[in-house]
Order: structure tokens, then sequence, then C-alpha cells
């Protein structure tokens, strides 16, 4: 008897033929999470379409990216002809918050050119696993497609910040690198961060104020987000939560605890004992 295919495919064949407003599930929340707590992909197949932000109006061409904190981007203008394929993905794998994203009205990326062109990729790749319905390798291929989009996400949202003058931008960007670098130092401050760019530790707190977040509270949650990717990975399914956390800068197994439950909703021993089900295709509930 065959093997019934994946609800993805089905999803992904209905989305191919326009008749139907399915998204194929990039990964599925976490238990505890919410799941309404969503980002959505389009990737524009062919067809003519456009996407209004403002009084400015661009064309969009087969592998474009718009993504968006709802299914049906505003903003976006297309013919009967159109054929886009949707995909959603939990905030939780990306570590951006989907209210950053509903702020700037949307966000475009260009299918052939940098970040936006390696999403592109994976993303027609990943569409390809959901119909065929393989699901270790699309296991995979989900995890290192939500890590891309995260990237990109990232990279359109600076680039939106209309908060900071160009040298400020900058020297924001270069502290941003620098904090990636040493998520693992223990001794990461900021007062070692200010240091190392040259600037007073007043300076360092007023350039992220302006992003609505304290220098301390970027570093956790990177070091959070760090943590969550080690510990979702199946390499690291035998690593101890505590060596993990110990890792990424965390000297405290507890205070680290209730930091991941209050960023992701989810305890960290609860993610990963998900994650390794997940990978072998048998999610724990």
């Amino acid at each position: 008897m065959p093997e019934a295919p994946a609800p993805e495919a089905h999803l992904l064949d209905q989305a191919a033929r326009g008749g139907g407003v399915g998204c194929i599930d990039i990964l599925s929340p976490p238990p505890g999470t919410d799941p309404e707590d969503c980002l959505y992909v389009a990737l524009h197949v062919h067809g003519a379409a456009s996407y209004r932000r403002g009084d400015a109006s661009t064309v969009l061409a087969p592998g474009d990216l718009l993504i968006s904190a709802t299914p049906h981007p505003a903003g976006l203008l297309r013919d009967s002809g159109c054929r886009m394929v949707r995909f959603r993905v939990p905030c939780f794998y990306l570590g951006v918050r989907q209210g950053d994203v509903r702020r700037a009205g949307g966000l475009m990326a260009r299918g052939n050119e940098g970040i936006g062109s390696l999403a592109s990729q994976f993303l027609h790749a990943l569409a390809a696993q959901a119909r065929a319905h393989r699901a270790r390798p699309g296991h995979h291929l989900a995890l290192s497609a939500s890590d891309i989009i995260a990237i990109l996400v990232a990279e359109l949202l600076d680039q939106e910040d209309p908060e900071h003058p160009n040298g400020a931008a900058e020297l924001l960007s270069r502290i941003r690198v620098h904090i990636e670098q040493n998520l693992a130092d223990p001794n990461l401050s900021p007062g070692s961060i200010a240091r190392s760019q040259h600037i007073s530790v007043r300076y360092l707190h007023k350039l992220f104020q302006q992003d609505g977040m304290t220098v301390g509270q970027w570093v956790r949650r990177r070091r959070l987000d760090a943590c969550r990717r080690e510990l979702g990975r199946p390499s690291r399914r035998q690593t101890s939560v505590s060596a993990v956390a110990h890792r990424w800068g965390f000297v405290s197994h507890s205070h680290f605890s209730r930091a991941f439950r209050d960023a992701f909703g989810i305890s960290p021993r609860e993610w990963q004992a998900y994650a390794t089900g997940a990978e072998s295709g048998h999610p724990a509930a």
C-alpha cells in the first residue's frame, strides 16, 4: 500500500497551483510556546507581482522573498497568474520578535543577491523536500533554512533602522560583531565591550537604548539563542544542558533555566528532548 503524502506536500502542491491559502510549516513550535508567534515568508515563483511600501513600489522577480507577521503581506499586488509558495516559521527559532517585523511594515529580500539568495535557494530545496516527504533530511534542511532566515531577517531589520545616524549604525554593527565573537566569554560585560570600541559605557548604553534593549539583555538573548541552537542539534544529543549553558557564558544553571523559559516558553531540557524527538521523526508530546 503506497505511503500517504505528507501534509506539507499537499500544502506545497496547493500553494504552487494557487488553489489554497495554506503554508508550509518550517519546523513546529515546541510545546509551551505560542503557536501564533510566527513569521511568514512568501517565495515568489512566477507571474507578475509588486510590493508597495509607502510611496515606493518594487516589481518582484522569481526567487524574491517577502517576510511579514501575517500570511498575506500588506502592499502585495499580483495578477491571476502569479504563483507564490508561503512558509511559516516560529519566531522561537529565529531570535526575532514578530512585533519588530510588524512595525517595519514587512520586509523584502531579493532572491539573487546576498543572504536573500541563500535563503531563496534553501526554501526552494525545502519545498522540494516537502513534496517528497522525506522526514529526516527535511528536518535537517528545515533547521538550516530557519537559521538562514534568522540571519536574513536580522540583516533586513538593521537596514530598516531609522534611529541611528550612519556613524552610530556602523559602530553598533561593530559592537554586535564583537559580542557575537565573545559570547562564550563569561567576563563579557558592558565595560569590556565599551573598552573594545574605545567608547564610554554610558554611550554604549545609549546606543542600545534606542533599540529598546539594554546591552545586558542583548548579550543574554544572543547567548540564549546560541544555547537553543546547540541543544537542538543532533550532534549535541548527549551533551548536558549545564555543559551547554556553561560553554555560552552562563555561570548559574538555575539562572540559565529560568532565563531560557522566560525567553522561549519552554525549559532547556524540554526543548532538548523535543528537538531529539523531532530529528528522529517522533517529536515529544
